[in-house]
């Protein structure tokens, strides 16, 4: 018996390709129909991001709607929408348009983001517990723990001999309240409030207090050698950077890091 298509059935066998130059191939006919019917069960999925936007967006407007008790009849009242049209929003059949969106969100007193779906915007502000490290206050201004951190420090008075120190990286530091002392191999230098140093922290470094006053620091620090230059102001005719260095100790000086920097 000839289906057409180039498909034959035979003795309950479908033969596919039946053309001079090509053996046929035969499949159980019995097979081929539970494959079909297995197919229209289990369907494919061919559902994009849009789709799954959509579906969700469908599910919360029906979701509203029956917390409210309303029904498609009710809420088309209020809104003016068609019955139908609703419904194709609240299944994903139909784009959820601004205009019909707005009288949605009217009736429910919802916020159109609410809606939609869309998310929350990250707090962008940083409130993390200060530490104490070595006898000196960190508060970390940054929530992660790669690339460059941030760091506010308090550096209080120590009688103790500086003890310098090496490690990886390179760090940057700026002075907000006081005065600091900073060795940097053979340097001994004096930072005041509102000047700025960087260095490689894989030279010799010590810092601290310089008077018998706490003093503030903000520290910028990269474990892989990130590097925050102080720049001359060209624009001026020969005027150095906004907070340039000491002028007594026109030189590239320590910047405390988290780390082994925090040592006294």
């Amino acid at each position: 018996m000839k289906l057409g298509g180039g498909r034959v059935v035979l003795g309950g066998l479908l033969v596919f390709h039946i053309r001079d130059d090509r053996s046929p191939t035969c499949v159980p006919a019995n097979v081929l129909a539970e494959t079909a019917r297995c197919r229209k069960l289990v369907p494919m999925s061919n559902a994009t991001p849009e789709d799954e936007v959509l579906r969700e967006i469908g599910q919360r407007l029906r979701a509203l709607r029956l917390e409210r008790g309303l029904t498609l009849d009710q809420l088309s009242e209020q809104t003016g929408i068609s019955p139908s049209t609703i419904s194709r929003l609240e299944t994903g059949k139909r784009n959820p348009t601004l205009e019909l969106l707005l009288p949605i969100s009217r009736t429910y007193r919802v916020p159109l983001d609410d809606l939609v779906g869309v998310p929350e915007t990250e707090d962008p502000r940083v409130r993390l517990q200060p530490r104490t490290i070595n006898g000196r206050e960190a508060w970390p201004l940054t929530r992660h723990s790669d690339g460059v951190q941030a760091w506010k420090i308090k550096l209080p008075y120590s009688t103790r001999p500086p003890q310098l120190k090496t490690h990886e990286g390179y760090e940057w530091l700026y002075v907000l309240r006081g005065q600091v002392r900073l060795i940097l191999g053979p340097q001994d230098l004096i930072l005041d409030a509102g000047e700025a140093a960087e260095f490689d922290t894989r030279r010799p470094h010590w810092f601290g207090s310089a008077t018998t006053h706490a003093a503030e620091i903000l520290s910028l620090f990269g474990r892989q050698g990130e590097r925050v230059h102080l720049r001359e102001d060209t624009a001026n005719t020969g005027a150095k950077s906004e907070h340039p260095a000491h002028p007594a100790h026109r030189a590239p000086a320590a910047s405390p890091g988290p780390g082994a920097s925090l040592g006294a």
